[in-house]
């Protein structure tokens, strides 16, 4: 069996231009622009990559994108001043604080503080508490699991009544994953560094959603012939055969993965091109809501 591959960048791209062309048309009917605003602070390089990154996806489309930089020493009362500005400005249509923050810093205070209806990264406690309640909807879901969800859809994988594993249970992926899981009906184990038998709960999956952060742990001999294996983790391994000395592996090792698998993400190139699109998707329903209001 060789598994299908879930091509990542195509499922963006087609996610980005559904959002181009809403906001395109957003534009042109009401004279709307959406906009995300940005918040850094310190100078940790990969948060900075980050930023940029998703600056670079705004502008492409269409969305205007307002960075904010602040100092590393930044106190608690500026950065919560600047999400309070942020929140008042009617051009603001999205806040993302980008994470983590230094560690003086009370992250949870800082989400707290952004308005609910700006809550793009969808981590806002009363957004995650409706993910988690039946019957109720967040505004926003996170975008790393909101983007798992679409390549499930992607690889034809049906979730209602399946078994799915969750490795790893960190708050931006494991737990609203299995969340979004169970609203799906699906059947969901949450698997973390004290479970005792990770196999024995991988080899009855039909879904499994990796993000623990552990290069290559789970290997095709633990899975299930024929699971969807959806790949969260990048990891750098040294490889001298690659240009910067290291490449870039995700927490299943892919080779042994993908010849038991029925389908697989690849990393790279599989989950990481849907965060930024899904929060692409998460600002333009940012701007429709903040549009309706207007209008009414």
């Amino acid at each position: 069996m060789t598994a299908f591959i879930i091509d990542g960048k195509a499922v963006a791209q087609r996610v980005k231009d559904e959002v181009k062309t809403a906001v395109s048309a957003m534009k042109d009917q009401f004279d709307y622009v959406p906009g995300l605003a940005t918040v850094l602070v310190g100078d940790d390089p990969a948060s900075a990559t980050y930023v940029r990154s998703k600056q670079r996806t705004c502008e492409a489309l269409g969305i205007r994108s307002i960075g904010h930089h602040l100092p590393a020493d930044a106190s608690q009362a500026e950065v919560e001043g600047l999400v309070r500005e942020l929140n008042a400005d009617p051009s603001v249509n999205g806040i993302l604080v980008q994470l983590p923050l230094p560690k003086h810093l009370d992250e949870e205070a800082v989400l707290n503080s952004i308005s609910l209806e700006k809550d793009v990264d969808g981590f806002h406690p009363v957004n995650i508490g409706r993910l988690a309640m039946k019957g109720r909807e967040p505004l926003f879901i996170p975008c790393t699991p909101a983007g798992c969800m679409e390549l499930l859809a992607e690889a034809g994988t049906t979730i209602s009544g399946a078994e799915a594993v969750i490795v790893g249970r960190s708050n931006i992926v494991g737990l609203p994953m299995a969340m979004l899981l169970q609203k799906a009906n699906a059947t969901v184990t949450i698997c973390h560094s004290r479970t005792r038998d990770l196999t024995a709960h991988l080899k009855r999956a039909d879904i499994v959603v990796a993000a623990i952060g552990r290069a290559r742990m789970i290997t095709g001999e633990m899975l299930k012939p024929g699971a969807t294996v959806i790949d969260v983790g990048i990891n750098r391994v040294e490889d001298p055969s690659a240009k910067r000395g290291y490449r870039l592996v995700g927490d299943v090792d892919f080779d042994s993965a993908v010849a038991v698998a029925g389908a697989i993400t690849p990393v790279p190139g599989g989950v990481g091109p849907m965060t930024i699109a899904m929060l692409m998707k998460n600002t333009l329903r940012a701007a429709e809501i903040a549009l309706q209001k207007r209008q009414s």
